[in-house]
């Protein structure tokens, strides 16, 4: 949604108030929008591996949508680490056997389909609450393993984000080469009239003004704002981790999810008191 406004923003502050004082005719040169958009493409396909372009179309739709991750599907996510390991410390780690295995028809995942689906997140819990039932376990050796698995998340959610961004990099260079073929045409048609050079030299110039528009008004911020979307993306990993540690290392489930709720950024973190009253009344 900011990532709309930004962009309409962008448009007033250059086209806009270029029109005030200028033709917007003089900046419709088809053959530079289209010169440049075939340079970026060709870019991006060739600087990236078949994987890497996949994962930039399927990230580049998710900045427009809001984020999932809020302060109420945190409360959500809490909610459910508490009652899993609530039952976990009353029957024991075999009570969630059904539920590890079968999270879709799970009583206790069912409530929170605000976190279940997430899918990378619901796996990452579901594998660890598998070990954790599979046997005894060294808190130290998970810790170090969940710590890589998370790293490995954080590369491959970063690909299509290097990706965009080298992209914004090189679109004024490609703006620059499209002014230059611009120039090189004109060139070649000394012999025209003054108005017709003068046209023909603005539209050669429309690469360099695209080209440096692109990069830094849209290419740009959206490389931004996916980073912000990925860093986002990863906390919530972060949170089950500390959960799961803490219950591993023997605290109670009302302190493990403490552990969980101090991770949190701060504008996504329930307060102490609003996530107690929270979990009391989902239990009444």
């Amino acid at each position: 949604m900011f990532l709309i406004i930004g962009y309409v923003i962008i448009l007033a502050a250059s086209v806009g108030t270029y029109a005030i004082h200028g033709s917007l005719a003089a900046l419709w040169v088809p053959t530079e929008y289209i010169a440049i958009l075939g340079l970026m493409i060709g870019g991006l396909v060739a600087g990236n591996s078949l994987k890497t372009i996949k994962s930039v179309a399927g990230a580049v739709p998710g900045v427009f949508k809001g984020s999932p991750y809020n302060k109420a599907m945190y409360v959500d996510l809490l909610a459910m680490l508490y009652e899993i390991l609530a039952k976990v410390r009353k029957e024991g780690l075999m009570s969630i056997e059904n539920d590890i295995e079968n999270p879709e028809s799970s009583a206790i995942f069912g409530k929170y389909p605000s976190v279940t689906g997430d899918h990378h997140a619901m796996e990452f819990l579901t594998d660890y609450l598998r070990m954790m039932v599979g046997g005894n376990l060294n808190a130290f050796e998970i810790e170090n393993l969940m710590d890589m698995e998370i790293e490995t998340h954080h590369q491959e959610a970063h690909t299509p984000v290097h990706a965009v961004t080298k992209m914004a990099d090189g679109v004024p260079a490609f703006g620059i080469v499209v002014a230059v073929m611009g120039v090189v045409n004109v060139m070649g048609s000394v012999g025209q009239p003054p108005a017709v050079l003068g046209k023909m030299i603005g539209g050669a110039l429309v690469g360099t003004f695209l080209g440096i528009l692109l990069s830094y008004g849209f290419v740009g911020p959206l490389a931004g704002q996916m980073e912000q979307k990925m860093e986002e993306g990863g906390k919530i990993f972060q949170c089950i981790k500390v959960v799961l540690l803490a219950s591993m290392n023997g605290y109670a489930p009302q302190v493990a999810i403490e552990f969980g709720r101090k991770v949190l950024f701060s504008t996504d973190r329930p307060g102490f008191k609003e996530l107690e009253d929270e979990i009391k009344s989902r239990k009444k």
